[in-house]
């Protein structure tokens, strides 16, 4: 086969392999942007509903696509939000999925789509019941923030959430600390809204502690 040939054929793959590669992207994209609205727009009456719904296409859409990290990292924070929104042990079964889609993303990807599966499986070692219940571990829940940190220390998302764990745990000089970075923190493109809803609560947290 001639390299003109060779050249034309891998073309044609190319062209033709594209359209794939965009459609996932495309839903992810629409996947953040509705999560972006319920979680920061919605009535809260109806938002366990909507993430409940969300968790379904971003669960079909994994299916498609078991091995895109970023598809895997986007279902396990619209579960993660799912689980913190009902609460209780309905929260359970989504939380222990999204812990087990997140571990599989940073597999796919040491580093998380930049930071944001480790601050989200932080978030979930905090805040859910230890064994035999679940799987809540406060010393993995900080090494998974301080993984995030090494990541992306500019993070709103990062500084907040181990701010809260921090305070939580009674720590509250450092808490204080990371809640003063997040209002000096970096927002995302495309993730605004969260973001800046963040900056906000970090405020008041950081007005908190500092008296």
């Amino acid at each position: 086969m001639s390299k003109r040939h060779l050249l034309a054929t891998a073309l044609c793959l190319g062209i033709g392999l594209a359209p794939i590669a965009q459609a996932w992207e495309n839903e992810v994209f629409s996947l953040r942007n509705r999560w972006e609205n319920i979680t920061t727009a919605m009535d809260e009456a109806r938002r366990a509903d909507a993430l409940s719904s969300l968790a379904e296409e971003a669960g079909a859409l994994a299916e498609a696509h078991p091995d895109t990290s970023e598809v895997l990292v986007w279902q396990g924070i619209i579960l993660a939000s799912q689980a913190r929104e009902v609460g209780g042990l309905d929260a359970l079964g989504p939380a222990k999925e999204a812990r087990r889609v997140l571990e599989r993303a940073i597999e796919l990807d040491p580093e998380g789509h930049r930071g944001s599966a480790y601050v989200t499986l932080g978030a979930l070692y905090d805040r859910a019941p230890g064994w035999p219940v679940a799987f809540g571990d406060n010393d993995t829940a900080e090494q998974m923030f301080e993984r995030a940190l090494e990541i992306r220390p500019e993070g709103i998302d990062v500084h907040y959430y181990y701010a809260a764990y921090l305070e939580d745990e009674g720590r509250d000089e450092q808490a204080l600390a990371h809640a003063r970075r997040a209002t000096e923190g970096q927002a995302r493109e495309g993730r605004q809204a969260s973001d800046e809803a963040l900056r906000r609560k970090a405020g008041e947290m950081a007005e908190r502690l500092a008296h």
